[in-house]
């Protein structure tokens, strides 16, 4: 997504958020290379379920190599023809590509000054691209920080209707050891960010 670069004052909770959000979604947007792998190797575990899973994809990045890493994301996401995920909002909602969720994704979008970088011709309801609207929407890479009612409107909009549904996939796929710990990293993430939103009023 193209950026407006600003400096705002971000709590530090929000800024984690923001930094787990845009992780995921480098994760999901092209193949770990072998200079991510060796900065999530080093990452600790916390003794949360959230922390537990990261410690997961610390310890398998470990021992991936960027070439695993390529074939796992190529036989999840690419393969011949279509890969074994197809990671997009459309599909997940209603079996189609291109449909109803990502009009209203891209209206959304709009109204909310986001644009996709140039450049970039994937539809913008894959979830590495709503993964790092979110990020950026919490530390205003996209002109103004969003306010946490904002986020918990677009979060229920186009995130929460499928995302824990498609990490749940991904961490049950046959194919992919590393990817499969991402998508347990995102299934605990987006579980957490429900729960939270979900205590807000409405």
């Amino acid at each position: 997504m193209s950026a407006v670069v600003r400096e705002f004052v971000i709590d530090p909770e929000d800024r984690a958020r923001a930094e787990l959000y845009e992780f995921l979604g480098l994760l999901l947007a092209k193949p770990a290379e072998a200079s991510l792998l060796e900065q999530i190797a080093v990452l600790k575990a916390e003794d949360t379920p959230l922390g537990q899973a990261l410690g997961l994809i610390s310890r398998i990045a470990s021992v991936t190599s960027a070439e695993a890493a390529e074939r796992e994301f190529n036989d999840l996401f690419i393969g011949l023809g279509r890969g074994e995920l197809l990671p997009y909002a459309s599909h997940y909602l209603t079996g189609f590509l291109n449909e109803k969720p990502l009009a209203n994704l891209r209206s959304d979008m709009a109204r909310r000054g986001i644009q996709r970088a140039e450049g970039k011709y994937e539809p913008e309801d894959n979830i590495a691209s709503l993964m790092e609207m979110m990020g950026g929407m919490i530390v205003g890479r996209f002109g103004t920080v969003t306010s946490v009612a904002e986020q918990k409107e677009f979060f229920n909009a186009h995130v929460e209707p499928w995302a824990i549904h498609f990490f749940t996939d991904l961490e049950a796929t046959n194919s992919s050891v590393f990817y499969g710990a991402v998508g347990s990293l995102g299934k605990q993430f987006m579980e957490v960010e429900a729960e939270a939103f979900a205590m807000l009023p409405n």
